[in-house]
């Protein structure tokens, strides 16, 4: 009997991965606090996580009938413009340091929790694998 890892690991092998893709976007508005005319982005998690849960996934081409059919997940977080929490300071940058340092720790905070269920999620497998 074949193991469905999409049932096995839940909803948490796609929280990763979209935390990963917020925590890019949250490092570059940081990275950017001083850049004139930058705009901060960031990404709408429910809307990533349910994009990655719906299934879109891109079907990669066979070279021979007897390659295995793989697929691979198309990209799920469309980054859109924060709206801004601050007054314009004469240079166009919306990025405000402290919200998006903020928001950096809550995302890394969430991504550990993500990888712990995770974890813990491979090890029960570990064990009914091994018959413990």
């Amino acid at each position: 009997m074949a193991i469905s890892f999409d049932k096995a690991l839940g909803i948490h092998q796609h929280t990763v991965g979209v935390r990963a893709q917020r925590a890019e976007t949250l490092a570059s508005n940081l990275a950017n606090v001083n850049t004139p005319g930058y705009k901060a982005r960031d990404i709408d998690f429910q809307r990533a996580l349910s994009a990655a849960t719906a299934g879109h996934s891109t079907s990669l081409n066979r070279t021979n009938e007897r390659h295995i059919v793989a697929t691979t997940r198309a990209s799920t977080g469309e980054q859109k413009f924060r709206v801004p929490t601050q007054p314009d300071t004469g240079d166009g940058n919306t990025v405000d340091a402290q919200v998006e340092r903020n928001l950096f720790m809550q995302n890394a905070l969430e991504y550990q929790a993500s990888l712990d269920f995770l974890g813990a999620k491979f090890q029960n497998l570990t064990k009914a694998i091994k018959g413990q």
